[in-house]
């Protein structure tokens, strides 16, 4: 009975075997397994897809999103995309993974997608840091021209209208302060004088185009690759061809694409185009070709993922990825031991769960890939009899697989640990934001001797004026496995300096509360440069301009003065606050 009792009390469940097997994805639960490669609705990888990139990477990752689903015209998947709740599923599966927003097939006002757009810019609206854009297709000209339009003068005003109803929310993508706008095959389909067509909005969006030639197209503002399932290598010598197009276009943004494999036998347009998946290999291929090529020296300006959910051309992320892994497990004395069938690079990590009824589940921590086995003494497990499992964490948006049951009675004759310690950390530990724009990073809480549970409080501090952090959720309380909090950090949008007004603020500064000047020249923003002062007047005047200005230590977003062409790097610390103990870890912010 002591045995029992032991057991009973070290085990504080965290989650349970169903919660760990059951649908996390946004895909109906009902979805099964579908013969073009499709998997079926599972227990999916909530790893951010930024881990795939190269150390250092800044590119924004976006899911290409088809929102035609729930017609008659289109494949039965289990959900309307014309669904509320169901956009918000997507959008908060998306934001668990990793992805900073979304670009919309779009085919035209006043329509099924249309209405559908409109609820996803609804729902990016509430998530600070997720955004939306619009990709014309060619279908939005064929099937939803004005009539007696010409395909120009269709293309014109349905831009006038993604300018009048998508450009204004604060959700929509924005380069420098201008709306992204892409489309998807209309020069292959149409003449379009793109002149002429910038020339009639009122807003000049930033153009991206498609392909190696998109780089140079009129008024390009750079271009995005795609999946070519016609190729025999799974891509890879397009996609290098394509991001050797860009790298002389410094100016321009080289949008990538990441892909699982292609299959369109299930779609009613299909030409029999296929491109298989090898069980993960060929998605993992094209983010090894990004970082055959980039570094953080040599930035890749986005990506894009193909696709979220075409289900009928089988690029489908969205139910997850299948990696053909399996996962068997055993006990020998008090060593854990699993073998795994596949190709463990598709493999994250593994986390060993204990219970005490062979439903509720304590996570024991978390094991490289490549190990596979755990030293559960190590864990300090009372005498008792438990129920073990071995869960392998696919790499992003890849499949999670659990082992089966195995009995364990421990002789470890360890106890609880009194003192549980948790540790904060922060991935990636930098970030480069454009002045306006925002970034985020992903907060994690791990518990280190024990389960932590405490509720841990979220803030940040070292703010410069200008940035503000935001978290989601702002409190995260561990217990015996790691939880992670999204952090957002936004940057105030930077003004040019005012010439015409040298000699009344000469350089925009701040003042500490005690009225001390802080920085001199650019304020904070050239907070590392040691400027030399010549001259009383000066200083003076300096000083005058910066009390006119004025400058308070509040955190809101606000407009930035800095030289033209600078950039600036703070430390900002992301402190964590128990009632039994305080943490913190710092992140690099890069304003540029």
């Amino acid at each position: 009975m002591t045995s029992v009792c032991a057991a009973a009390s070290y085990v504080n469940p965290t989650t349970s075997l169903a919660t760990q097997t059951a649908n996390n994805t946004s895909a109906a639960n009902g979805f099964s397994k579908q013969t073009n490669g499709n998997a079926g609705a599972g227990n999916v990888s909530k790893v951010s897809v930024h881990s795939l990139l190269y150390s250092g990477a800044t590119a924004k990752v976006y899911a290409h999103l088809m929102v035609w689903f729930g017609g008659s015209n289109h494949m039965n998947v289990g959900y309307s995309s014309n669904d509320a709740a169901q956009v918000h599923k997507q959008i908060t599966d998306m934001i668990s993974r990793g992805i900073d927003g979304v670009i919309i097939d779009w085919y035209g006002p006043n329509n099924g997608e249309d209405d559908a757009t409109k609820l996803v810019m609804a729902e990016a609206e509430n998530h600070p840091g997720f955004s939306f854009a619009v990709a014309i297709d060619k279908g939005a000209i064929k099937w939803n021209s004005c009539s007696g339009c010409s395909p120009q003068e269709a293309l014109i005003k349905q831009l006038q209208y993604i300018e009048q109803t998508y450009f204004p929310s604060p959700a929509y993508m924005k380069q420098q302060g201008r709306p992204v706008v892409t489309n998807f095959d209309i020069d292959l389909s149409y003449t379009i004088d793109w002149t002429a067509v910038s020339a009639a909005l009122s807003t000049q969006p930033v153009l991206l185009f498609q392909n190696n030639s998109g780089f140079t197209h009129v008024l390009s503002d750079g271009s995005y690759s795609w999946v070519m399932p016609t190729n025999t290598d799974y891509g890879m010598a397009y996609l290098k061809s394509f991001y050797d197009a860009g790298m002389p276009f410094t100016n321009e943004q080289t949008v990538g694409a990441a892909y699982k494999g292609f299959n369109d036998s299930l779609a009613s347009w299909g030409l029999g185009r296929i491109m298989g998946q090898q069980c993960g290999q060929t998605g993992l291929r094209t983010f090894s070709e990004i970082n055959s090529l980039y570094n953080s020296g040599k930035q890749l300006s986005g990506l894009q993922l193909v696709t979220w959910n075409d289900y009928e051309e089988g690029t489908e992320i969205e139910s997850g990825i299948s990696n053909c892994v399996t996962l068997s497990a055993s006990v020998s004395g008090n060593s854990m031991q699993w073998k795994v069938t596949g190709n463990e690079s598709t493999i994250d990590h593994y986390v060993v769960y204990i219970s005490s009824n062979g439903r509720d589940l304590m996570s024991l921590g978390d094991v490289n890939a490549g190990v596979h086995s755990a030293n559960l003494c190590s864990y300090s497990v009372p005498n008792g009899s438990y129920t073990l499992y071995v869960q392998a964490i696919g790499k992003p948006s890849m499949s999670n697989q659990m082992s089966g049951a195995v009995k364990f009675t421990s002789s470890c004759g360890g106890t609880a640990s009194s003192n549980p310690t948790v540790s904060l950390g922060t991935n990636p530990s930098s970030m480069t934001i454009q002045s306006g724009g925002s970034g985020n990073v992903t907060v994690t809480a791990t518990p280190q001797s024990g389960a932590f549970n405490n509720a841990i409080a979220l803030t940040c501090s070292g703010l410069p004026q200008g940035l503000t952090c935001s978290f989601s959720p702002a409190s995260i309380t561990p217990g015996a496995s790691a939880v992670s909090s999204a952090l957002t950090v936004a940057a105030g949008k930077v003004v040019a300096e005012d010439r015409s007004n040298r000699g009344h603020a000469l350089l925009a500064t701040w003042f500490f509360s005690f009225g001390l000047l802080g920085v001199t020249l650019i304020g904070k923003i050239q907070r590392k440069r040691i400027v030399t002062v010549v001259g009383g007047c000066i200083l003076a005047a300096m000083i005058v301009g910066a009390t006119s200005c004025g400058g308070s230590g509040s955190s809101a977003t606000s407009n930035t003065v800095v030289k033209p062409g600078s950039a600036a790097s703070y430390t900002v610390t992301v402190n964590g606050n128990t009632s039994s103990v305080q943490l913190a870890a710092t992140i690099t912010v890069t304003v540029q």
